[in-house]
């Protein structure tokens, strides 16, 4: 078993990319194997809506390296994208990527669970959420979630790891995601939760 993780950051190791790695030591504790890939920092193409991958059966344009994604996504059972928070949205160049990537090859992702993670300073991390989990949704594909929505927060990497909740939630969405692809059901009972709650106090 292997999930595939998307970096949408143009920050090859900043919040979204701790994220991931904790998700992925959480995935390797349950025997799950990963592997993040970076979508890097230079121009990504944007869908044009040309239709050519009708009939080619995959994106006519493999100038940023889609092709080789599209291949990884074959391969993998189950997917994690990631994105840093941009004025309450993903990143262009990961919102660019799945649409390319699910109107070229939707059926390469169709039935498998997929999840979101978002990084932000501050605010505009259920915004982005939605965003990302509507490629999941209409694609056909459970949504595995953790004990808080998917998100830390954070102005560098090294903030990241003093938001315990998003830390926690993190380990507890890769351990999730092992039980379902382990036929185990969720949540998974080594799942360890805080004292913090979500309601207010």
């Amino acid at each position: 078993m292997k999930v595939l993780m998307i970096n949408g950051s143009p920050n090859k190791n900043g919040c979204t990319y701790t994220a991931l790695s904790i998700v992925a030591e959480a995935l390797a504790a349950e025997g799950v194997e990963s592997e993040i890939v970076w979508l890097g920092n230079g121009p990504v193409r944007d869908c044009i809506g040309c239709g050519a991958c009708r009939k080619a059966g995959k994106c006519v344009f493999d100038d940023d390296g889609l092709s080789a994604i599209i291949e990884k996504c074959a391969e993998a059972d189950g997917f994690v994208f990631g994105s840093p928070v941009y004025y309450s949205h993903p990143s262009g160049r990961l919102l660019s990527v799945l649409d390319r990537l699910f109107f070229s090859s939707s059926k390469l992702l169709r039935g498998k669970p997929g999840a979101a993670v978002v990084s932000a300073r501050r605010a505009g991390t259920s915004s982005s959420l939605d965003v990302i989990c509507k490629h999941f949704t209409i694609n056909q594909m459970p949504l595995i979630s953790s004990s808080y929505w998917n998100m830390v927060h954070g102005a560098k990497a090294k903030d990241v790891w003093q938001d315990e909740e998003g830390v926690q939630t993190m380990r507890n969405l890769g351990r999730n995601m092992a039980s379902y692809l382990k036929g185990e059901g969720a949540p998974n009972p080594n799942n360890e939760y805080g004292s913090w709650t979500c309601f207010v106090r």
